[in-house]
């Protein structure tokens, strides 16, 4: 049996050369990665730095792009929802048509507000030259003592009062006195694709189902058989069983009329503003939808998208210790809910979420109560 050589190893030598060489390779890196000057996340972070400082310095250039971009897409869909879904219910319902109207323009009204209000409202940062009474730590590039629930915003180049993210849709942070109008405008913007959505399903299936091949109607009826197509697709009757069989005899000439297709008229611009709004409507709600939900899981345990990734590492730390960790800010599910939404002092439901609302978040931002002191019910906040 012939042995596999290269070089003048076998195999067995080949395979242990690699395994060597594999070895010292993993040796090299963790010497690099695992010593008392560095480690795995430290290098990591050394090779995300071209992307981090290009966020860090670009992102705030490219928000208001963003801003105006948002600004067009929802002014385009509302326009191709006056423009094909309103006469397509009128003509079939002005009852519909009334109801339509009235949840549309709510629920339009209530995404307007809410985005405007999310990017014009800062969302809070720690006062300059005062003595905080409560801080927890100090800010390594702010220099400044930072209060309970504050990070730094490497974009914003400031400390953000209980910060949640830097969202480039808004170029805005999202914090303190702005995350309601944040969480409120994701969750309208959603039900509203999910309302252009249903709504628009017979429409979607008019215009990209049905009207799309009513130029290819035949303009008269056929009778008798056998029959045969013509080059132009139509169907022709033949008068002779023989007509196309025999060699000798020239084809028939048929004076049918070609089919015309529509590319640029009326139909087809809707048919592409129908398309558009469907492929929209469904990457929104796909999107925005489960950011939404993901937010609504963080409200209902009392922490922000930072302190989530800070309470499962120390819930991971405390684990290992046989402890367990409590969020000092989780006060039930209820409460929590009350307290994001802002319904305290007597505020009810409807007036604050189900419509537009101006109230700001109890409190300054620069302390907070926890489950160690929270008031009684009928004294919150």
């Amino acid at each position: 049996m012939a042995r596999i050589t290269w070089r003048g190893h076998s195999s067995q030598e080949l395979l242990s050369i690699c395994r060597l060489r594999w070895s010292y390779m993993k040796h090299c890196w963790h010497s690099l990665t695992f010593n008392a000057h560095m480690n795995s996340s430290y290098a990591s972070d050394v090779c995300l730095t071209p992307i981090f400082w290009f966020v860090d310095n670009y992102t705030h250039c490219l928000g208001p792009f963003f801003v105006v971009g948002v600004a067009a897409l929802t002014t385009s869909v509302v326009s191709i929802a006056y423009w094909i879904g309103l006469p397509f219910w009128y003509a079939k319902s002005q009852l519909v048509t009334y109801f339509l109207i009235i949840v549309g323009n709510w629920l339009l009204l209530n995404v307007v507000f809410h985005y405007v209000m999310a990017v014009i409202t800062p969302a809070g940062h720690p006062p300059e030259g005062v003595s905080l009474v409560e801080a927890v730590s100090m800010c390594g590039k702010c220099i400044a003592p930072k209060p309970p629930r504050t990070h730094h915003c490497s974009v914003c180049n400031r400390c953000i009062l209980k910060m949640d993210h830097h969202c480039p849709w808004l170029n805005n942070c999202v914090g303190y006195g702005n995350h309601r109008y944040f969480f409120l405008y994701m969750m309208y913007t959603t039900l509203g694709c999910l309302f252009l959505i249903l709504f628009g399903l017979e429409i979607g299936h008019k215009y990209l189902w049905l009207d799309h091949g009513e130029a290819w109607t035949e303009i008269e009826p056929l009778e008798g058989q056998p029959v045969k197509y013509n080059l132009s697709g139509h169907i022709i009757p033949v008068t002779h069983p023989h007509e196309y069989d025999e060699f000798m005899l020239p084809p028939a000439v048929h004076n049918l009329p070609t089919p015309i297709v529509d590319t640029d008229g009326p139909s087809t611009g809707r048919r592409r503003a129908v398309w558009f709004m469907a492929f929209t409507n469904v990457s929104v709600v796909l999107a925005l939808g489960s950011l939404t939900i993901w937010h609504a899981k963080l409200i209902t345990r009392g922490e922000t998208s930072v302190e989530a990734h800070i309470n499962e590492a120390e819930q991971k730390r405390l684990l290992q210790q046989q402890r367990i960790y409590i969020n000092p800010y989780n006060f039930g599910t209820r409460k929590n809910w009350k307290l994001f939404l802002g319904l305290v002092r007597g505020r009810s439901f409807w007036r604050t979420v189900l419509l537009p609302s101006w109230h700001k978040p109890e409190g300054t931002g620069l302390s907070f109560h926890t489950v160690n002191d929270a008031p009684f019910e009928d004294e919150w906040p």
